[in-house]
């Protein structure tokens, strides 16, 4: 079996082994709860960025997930697997973050360019010690995201690099075809400049970027952010390409302040444009539960353990209002999801997982979360977009399978630039042991067209809720809903719609409308005003 697709024959393997019984018959259901909406009230704008992706060079995740080659029998556009394509675009991903991770500070940007004669194999080191034959670069990467219509969000190598070597691989992207830098882009078939929207100014350099201590980081982002310039004419005004600082590894304040205060105290020449944030859903480090096999108790502690990301957010939302009372710098949350031990049978490094119901709901607290932050969270990146922890996609040789988790993104689409609108209500309480987490979470919004959506995601497992909506006279619902019979349901390439979204609508009674929302379920709704 070859290095692609070991760990994703994995998956059947595990499927094989059963699972621990969680609840599946819904126990009676609790009191209505009551969900008030303020209509007349207008939040921050949700920035379409907070549905952002992750595609590191880690395991399958590039190679057999987004890169087969040109002479692959399965269809490919230049080398990017068509199907894969397709799926991203049907979400309108909004930027793609690349090539790492841990892996973008140890990537030289010219192993990867030009013809396959000059590409350099080397070993992926922080991942499996996987031989990299770096035949996706730079100018495949910049294929793959026009093909899905994203923005490119690329991390210069700090850790192991310099700044000569990241100025000059920005130069080559964006420089006039006139230059050196611009004709060497267009002997490898690209003669007009490339779009870097983003530019991440190193990668977790408190660790696995360089250990380094926040005044050593603050110092050498002020060189980077001075020297790595971008020269396309076009990017000027609000398409400015816009440089993100490494920030902070969980709750550890230390990189927040430091990049913080530095940037108060920027002159003319240079700034930064963002803050990184990293924090995983894991159960402890390291990840040891399973993402195909867990019993009701991991379900809730995974749970709440997710749910720290609101505390998280405003502990260092409220540092950066010191040094940033008007929020210009965003907080960019550019790795998050859940981490779980990898599949039995697949490389470790390599970090295959399954994705279930459970994942889902994971995934809508997280961008509830995030929503309801828009004011300084304006950008975040789930780990990873394909085959790599909380995946939107798997695939295994010509196969692919979309995830919970990517149905959750697109039952979203609606969200993408929305206005926050004010929710009240009674959360109610799911108890499991002794965690007590909410019943349910919801969120408002007014689209781009001025429409209004609705979602409640419903914890609990085992009881559905009733929803009375108040504060908005609506004469229907209509939507989407995601669930299954157990929370550790999952999709294979065998059964491919195990956990799929269903149309689900809702019509107003003499007494307003009521949304029968069931156990573990997650459901997006527009409201239709009655008139």
């Amino acid at each position: 079996m070859t290095r692609l697709t070991r760990p994703l024959a994995a998956w059947a393997v595990a499927l094989a082994l059963g699972a621990p019984t969680l609840v599946q018959a819904q126990a009676e259901a609790d009191p209505p709860i009551t969900v008030r909406i303020d209509p007349g009230a207008q939040g921050p704008k949700i920035d379409r960025n907070i549905f952002g992706q992750f595609a590191e060079h880690l395991g399958t995740g590039v190679y057999g997930g987004v890169w087969v080659g040109k002479d692959s029998p399965i269809p490919n556009t230049r080398g990017i697997r068509n199907d894969v394509v397709e799926a991203l675009r049907a979400i309108k991903v909004p930027n793609v973050r690349w090539p790492g991770g841990c892996f973008a500070d140890e990537y030289h940007w010219r192993h990867g360019i030009g013809p396959a004669a000059n590409r350099r194999e080397t070993i992926n080191s922080n991942w499996g010690g996987a031989v990299e034959p770096n035949t996706f670069g730079t100018d495949e990467f910049m294929d793959f995201v026009d093909q899905i219509g994203s923005e490119a969000y690329v991390s210069v190598n700090i850790g192991s690099g310099t700044v000569e070597e990241a100025a000059a691989w920005v130069e080559y992207m964006t420089a006039d075809p006139q230059t050196t830098a611009g004709k060497e882009r267009a002997a490898n078939g690209h003669p007009a400049p490339y779009k870097v929207k983003y530019l991440g100014l190193g990668n977790e350099s408190w660790s696995c970027g360089g250990a380094m201590r926040p005044d050593y980081y603050t110092d050498e982002m002020k060189r980077y952010a001075r020297f790595v310039r971008n020269y396309n004419p076009k990017q000027t005004g609000a398409e400015a390409m816009q440089r993100i600082a490494v920030g902070p590894n969980q709750g550890d304040t230390a990189y927040t302040e430091a990049v913080m205060a530095a940037q108060k105290s920027h002159d003319w020449a240079w700034n930064i444009e963002g803050l990184s944030l990293h924090s995983y859903t894991t159960g402890g480090w390291p990840p040891s539960y399973s993402s195909t096999r867990f019993d009701e108790t991991a379900y809730a502690k995974l749970l709440r353990e997710t749910l720290g990301m609101d505390d998280l957010i405003a502990k260092h939302a409220a540092i950066m209002d010191k040094y940033d009372p008007d929020k210009k710098v965003p907080l960019v949350v550019d790795e998050w999801g859940v981490w779980l031990a990898p599949l039995e049978g697949s490389t470790p490094g390599f970090l295959a997982q399954q994705n279930s119901l459970r994942d889902a709901i994971v995934a809508a607290l997280n961008l509830n979360i995030f929503a309801r932050h828009a004011d300084r969270v304006r950008m975040t990146n789930i780990a990873q977009m394909i085959n790599v922890l909380q995946a939107m996609i798997l695939t295994d040789k010509d196969k692919m399978v979309l995830t919970p988790t990517y149905h959750v993104y697109k039952m979203y689409l609606p969200f993408q630039d929305a206005t926050l609108v004010p929710v009240s209500f009674d959360k109610g309480t799911y108890a499991q042991g002794d965690i007590k987490l909410p019943r349910i979470d919801a969120t408002a919004v007014r689209d781009t067209q001025g429409k209004l959506w609705l979602s409640v995601t419903n914890l609990d497992p085992a009881k559905g809720a009733t929803i009375d909506l108040a504060g908005f006279k609506a004469a229907s619902a209509s939507g989407q809903l995601l669930t299954a019979s157990r929370v550790d349901a999952i999709n294979t390439f065998d059964a491919p719609n195990t956990v799929a979204p269903k149309p689900y609508s809702a019509k107003a009674s003499a007494k307003g409308l009521t949304l029968e929302v069931p156990a573990k379920s997650i459901l997006v709704v527009q409201l239709a005003p009655k008139v």
